[in-house]
């Protein structure tokens, strides 16, 4: 299980806007602002999401390079997947593959590519194996 990752974006406020529409169908909001000078020497400011009183998305400004992540969120159900998609289209994603099964992994892997304005992979995933 992770516990977080950090996102290096090209401009920073384009991209928290794009996430607070794009994950909103989640229930993962913006829930904190991190100043870097309240670390250790040359930390990064952080602008986090999350949800469930955790924080484990973030993103700081910085170097992009979209080869170097994936990020795959969980998802309650596929309507929450076509949510996602819908909201993450609309705040101007690329499309990386509609919402459908991946029967390349298991027929009951339901998902959602896109690329965000970075051209970072994010995959949203519902594994209905893997809730009650």
């Amino acid at each position: 299980m992770l516990d977080h990752v950090f996102l290096s974006v090209r401009d920073l406020p384009a991209s928290i806007k794009f996430y607070e529409q794009a994950l909103a169908p989640l229930g993962i909001l913006h829930v904190h602002d991190y100043d870097g000078a309240d670390g250790p020497e040359g930390h990064p400011d952080l602008k986090g999401f999350g949800s469930n009183n955790r924080i484990y998305f973030w993103l700081r400004d910085g170097n992009v390079d979209a080869r170097a992540a994936h990020v795959g969120f969980v998802a309650s159900s596929e309507e929450q997947v076509n949510a996602f998609y819908a909201a993450a289209m609309a705040a101007g994603a690329t499309d990386n593959g509609a919402p459908g099964a991946r029967l390349y992994y298991d027929p009951r892997y339901y998902a959602a590519n896109i690329f965000d304005p970075d051209g970072y992979s994010i995959e949203v995933v519902y594994k209905s194996w893997q809730h009650a």
